[in-house]
């Protein structure tokens, strides 16, 4: 046998080649092994039958929660990210300095899914809903996020900091949180994540003046205030300059952060988002997010192609986190991740963060996942 496993007869659909065509793909020793029109069913040891269905790269979801049992937004990993079509997630800031030890133990070294993190400038991390997790500057401890980074640098990819008030309660903070997170950041050559609604500031252009090429602004679609539109509802200067000097624009759709109104009016604009993620967490697995399926969904709805819709959680994101020759593509020697999808066709209402819906007619649903050159069974 030439092949451990052959997804026969589907329709590939993979951005970083280019390629929306019926193709056989088969893996072997856990790495893309063939892409074919006709692959012979006789060369591989178990063969999946794709016929009217999307065959896709594993999604890379560039925003989830998942430290379960230790940060209160933390959801088990594996039922909801690589069992949902995921097969590659970054944990955005859940933990800290000082619990990021555990969390590779009893996390990251021991899921199915493939599990990055951003690490949280706040030395306390996302802990408990009724304490900001910078209420105290001196949680935003540069030293300790640098040691912790160099000696995990395999796994964590960046540096978080959240901007929202909620987790910085003095507003003589401002954005000292945003310039440490900068600095840490700087210190071990890797990019930011921020999380900017509601910050200590006048606007988001404050905020994009700190960032740079590669950092990422999770959030883009939300509706509160350091928002990506000024009072006429027009893409600010400072986005577009952002954008163009490379910073990457990530859905991050979460319990209160993604907003029909403002997403149709800035994408009007020709303002796209490169990365879609869900920003799935506890408060969300259950409703309006569910998972990262039902978000590339919401996309289909408000315009973009399936091609376009699965390069930003394919190609795209493999590119952010510098594993584009490994991840979010099917060509020949790329790790063996893939989602057998079907696109369902109806009306299925999309629910936006603050409860608005809109009626979709199309739905994506993930139906078989190979992760690692294997179909995953949940075993």
């Amino acid at each position: 046998m030439n092949y451990d496993l052959l997804l026969k007869g589907g329709v590939l659909v993979d951005p970083a080649q280019g390629i929306h065509a019926a193709k056989d793909v088969a893996f072997a020793n856990g790495r893309v092994a063939a892409v074919a029109d006709n692959l012979a069913v006789a060369d591989a040891a178990h063969v999946l039958d794709c016929a009217g269905h999307i065959v896709a790269p594993g999604m890379i979801d560039l925003h989830v929660h998942v430290f379960w049992g230790v940060s209160h937004l933390g959801i088990e990993v594996d039922a909801n990210c690589v069992a949902k079509g995921v097969t590659t997630a970054v944990d955005a800031g859940s933990a800290r300095a000082d619990t990021f030890p555990g969390f590779r133990k009893y996390v990251i070294d021991v899921c199915a899914t493939r599990l990055f993190a951003q690490l949280n400038i706040s030395a306390q991390g996302m802990l408990n809903p009724e304490v900001g997790e910078l209420d105290d500057l001196r949680f935003a401890n540069v030293a300790r996020a640098v040691a912790m980074i160099e000696a995990h640098r395999d796994a964590i990819l960046g540096v978080k900091v959240r901007l929202t008030r909620d987790s910085i309660v003095s507003e003589d903070a401002g954005l000292r949180p945003l310039r440490l997170a900068r600095e840490a950041a700087d210190a071990v050559g890797l990019p930011i994540m921020v999380h900017p609604q509601a910050a200590w500031c006048d606007s988001i252009d404050e905020i994009l003046a700190v960032m740079r090429k590669d950092d990422i602004l999770t959030h883009c679609y939300h509706n509160a205030a350091c928002g990506i539109l000024d009072a006429d509802g027009r893409v600010r200067d400072s986005v577009l300059d952002a954008v163009e000097r490379g910073v990457i624009l990530d859905v991050g759709h979460g319990a209160g952060s993604f907003s029909w109104r403002i997403a149709e009016q800035a994408m009007a604009q020709g303002l796209l988002p490169q990365t879609i993620s869900s920003d799935l967490h506890h408060y969300n697995v259950n409703g309006p997010v569910y998972d990262l399926a039902t978000t590339v969904s919401k996309f289909l709805h408000l315009g973009l192609t399936l091609d376009e819709a699965l390069r930003r959680v394919t190609a795209t994101p493999a590119q952010a986190i510098h594993l584009g020759d490994e991840i979010g593509s099917l060509t020949v020697g790329a790790w063996g991740d893939a989602v057998v999808f079907v696109l369902e066709q109806g009306a299925f209402p999309l629910v936006d963060s603050s409860g608005e819906t809109r009626m979709g007619s199309q739905r994506l649903v993930p139906v078989h996942v190979v992760r690692a050159g294997n179909l995953y069974t949940g075993g």
